[in-house]
């Protein structure tokens, strides 16, 4: 089992990474999520049930893993009485990266629970029932976050094109 848990996280490493970016938006912290769940899934392989979905469970470990870290911080920050998070967005030359920077800015505007429920259902390719699993939420609860979440991303994008023309008229 070890050999093939291993083969099982390699596997999920790029789907993990893209999670975790999305979630938290930030590439340092995202790798070290990474590593922390890969890092759990090994730790508490004996939790694992064979047969059940090990995608979903490791990516599950991860989110949990990425929660604590925000109530860690916000704790440190009010303890700090500072602002932890900065917005960070590279700047490109190209069409497709600029187009990329506002999707990614527009899905930063999103509710927590609505970028998470997109990314799970339309990035990760996880079935409703799945995506609820990990979101420790009810199946219809899932397909209103992610009917919301594409709705309230495709208005942002709209905006953000109609910003965009008007701007190169003038």
């Amino acid at each position: 089992m070890s050999n093939e848990l291993h083969q099982d996280i390699v596997g999920c490493l790029p789907h993990l990474r893209a999670f975790a970016l999305l979630l938290c938006r930030d590439r340092a912290l995202a790798d070290d999520l990474v590593q922390e769940a890969a890092l759990r899934a090994l730790s508490h392989r004996h939790q694992f049930r064979a047969g059940t979905n090990f995608k979903a469970w490791i990516m599950t470990i991860l989110r949990n893993s990425y929660f604590s870290e925000m109530r860690r911080r916000k704790r440190a920050s009010r303890l700090q009485g500072q602002e932890l998070w900065g917005a960070t967005a590279a700047s490109g030359g190209q069409e497709e990266r600029l187009a990329m920077r506002d999707l990614d800015r527009a899905l930063g505007t999103l509710p927590e629970v609505q970028r998470e429920a997109l990314v799970l259902v339309g990035a990760d390719g996880f079935s409703y029932e799945d995506a609820a699993g990990i979101a420790e939420c009810a199946v219809g609860t899932m397909k209103s976050r992610v009917s919301r979440a594409r709705f309230q991303l495709e208005r942002l994008m709209e905006g953000r094109a109609a910003m965009a023309r008007l701007e190169a008229a003038h």
